[in-house]
């Protein structure tokens, strides 16, 4: 997106052919939009994003919008309830099937959050950053079991997804290739729908580069995972393959 949500090129081009390549071989995307000071100030800004990105995704089934990034931060991401159930609506009325969520930034959800996304918002499924310490992984099944529990008192159960667990290079604690195991192994055993492996920045590197996954423009993103991460990866390969 370029200032105001409009169109920029070539990158809108590029993710729709990243979209349609991930449907012919059968993967789904996650398309996340981000409240910043840049690019997406306002809710005028946000809702010409979300538009231009579901009308030009819209062939698509493989995709789903993440409609504000750990919208609950307080700071330039932080999107309020009232604007994300606008945004909401605006995203029924254009493609009425699309799976639509809104992270929150590293916590586990309490009730008011629970209630706010299902019944206020009307979120198709729920997105926590859960915290990133080194206590977070034997936690996972628990915390799944008790978001469940809170929306059955709710009276809405819908998905949960963990799309941003803890990664390396994030903090003081560097999870190794058993913890990407557990936290795996937690989120099955509590009910999870959904457990993204999550890569990401260098903050302890230089000029915070690479900035592993979220710059592709120099190196695969298989060839920017350090030595425990591709061990993680077989890890977690093996631990599917004996479900």
């Amino acid at each position: 997106m370029s200032a105001n949500g409009q169109r920029r090129e070539p990158f809108l081009s590029k993710l729709q052919w990243l979209v349609a390549e991930c449907d012919r071989r059968g993967l789904v995307v996650d398309v996340t939009l981000t409240r910043n000071a840049e690019r997406l100030p306002d809710l005028e800004s946000h809702q010409r994003a979300v538009e231009l990105v579901v009308q030009a995704l819209k062939p698509h089934r493989n995709w789903y919008l993440d409609l504000a990034n750990e919208r609950d931060v307080r700071d330039e991401r932080y999107v309020s309830a009232a604007e994300l159930k606008s945004l909401r609506e605006l995203v029924r009325r254009l493609d009425r099937q699309r799976l639509v969520t809104a992270s929150f930034g590293g916590h586990d959800l309490s009730e008011e959050d629970v209630r706010e996304s299902l019944l206020t918002i009307g979120l198709d499924f729920l997105s926590p950053h859960r915290p990133r310490n080194a206590a977070s992984p034997s936690q996972t099944e628990e915390r799944t079991r008790g978001c469940l529990t809170l929306m059955k008192k709710l009276g809405r159960i819908a998905p949960v997804h963990y799309q941003e667990p803890f990664r390396r290079g994030y903090g003081r604690w560097e999870p190794v290739a058993a913890d990407f195991v557990a936290d795996l192994r937690g989120s099955l055993a509590g009910g999870a729908a959904g457990w993204c492996f999550h890569n990401g920045g260098q903050r302890t590197s230089p000029d915070n580069q690479p900035r592993r996954s979220f710059d592709l423009s120099q190196k695969r993103l298989f060839d920017q995972l350090d030595e425990e991460e591709r061990k993680a990866i077989e890890s977690l390969a093996a631990e599917l393959r004996r479900q």
